[in-house]
């Protein structure tokens, strides 16, 4: 059954296969014997399972014919696990002014800052917000989780912008819950057990962290705003 929520982003009609096994950071072998790119860097172990139902759109250029966007959820609706729509579905909420806790608009993507690239300058109320989207695509139980894997560029982007804050700046971390049926968001120590150590100190240095949830409904090729907000349990 389709999940309720509001509409962020209407996709063209998918095309379904089946998860046969990843073959590299960026490519998914289907049991189809096509091959679909894939741009989570996560390795998304339990959702790239072999048999797992999967949603792709056409990639008309490079060596895969497909583009893998979602996969099938356990509680209706799919997993976003395409970052890029995931940055289009934030963009787009803070267009039609869905998260209340971001009255924001983007000034300017992928800014510098320190050694980094991060993915936003963010405008809010008359100051500037450097932000960092991270993709929370785990399950573990009824939460959304970060990182799966250890991730030296995750810690980097969160040691950045606690500097940046303690040098008195705005700077905001935002977990895109990205799973049909999480409640939170919780840091995953397993994945890497640096990340939540260093959340609790940007935090405490003057960090917003935030999450919000969103999933894809296959059948109606939509990505869909769950909740504006869930909790962040550090």
């Amino acid at each position: 059954m389709p999940r309720v929520g509001e509409a962020l982003l209407e996709l063209p009609p998918p095309i379904e296969r089946r998860v046969a096994r990843r073959l590299n950071r960026f490519v998914v072998e289907l049991e189809s014997g096509e091959r679909a790119y894939i741009n989570n860097t996560g390795r998304l172990l339990d959702l790239l399972a072999p048999g797992r139902r999967c949603y792709c759109l056409p990639k008309p250029s490079g060596s895969t014919g497909l583009r893998l966007i979602a996969v099938e959820g356990e509680e209706g609706g799919a997993a976003l696990v395409d970052t890029r729509f995931q940055m289009a579905a934030f963009e787009r909420a803070l267009e039609l002014g869905k998260l209340p806790w971001a009255p924001c608009r983007v000034e300017r993507r992928n800014p510098k800052l320190g050694s980094s690239t991060l993915d936003y300058l963010l405008e809010c109320g008359g100051e500037r917000v450097y932000a960092e989207l991270k993709s929370a695509a785990l399950r573990v139980g009824r939460y959304a989780a970060y990182p799966d894997c250890p991730s030296l560029r995750g810690r980097r982007h969160i040691a950045e912008l606690a500097e940046h804050a303690r040098r008195g700046g705005k700077a905001l971390i935002v977990f895109v819950a990205a799973i049909p049926g999480v409640c939170a968001f919780k840091p995953h120590e397993e994945g890497d057990p640096e990340i939540p150590k260093l959340l609790r100190r940007a935090a405490s240095a003057g960090v917003t962290v935030k999450s919000f949830s969103l999933h894809y409904e296959p059948s109606t090729s939509t990505v869909v705003l769950d909740k504006p907000e869930i909790p962040v349990i550090l």
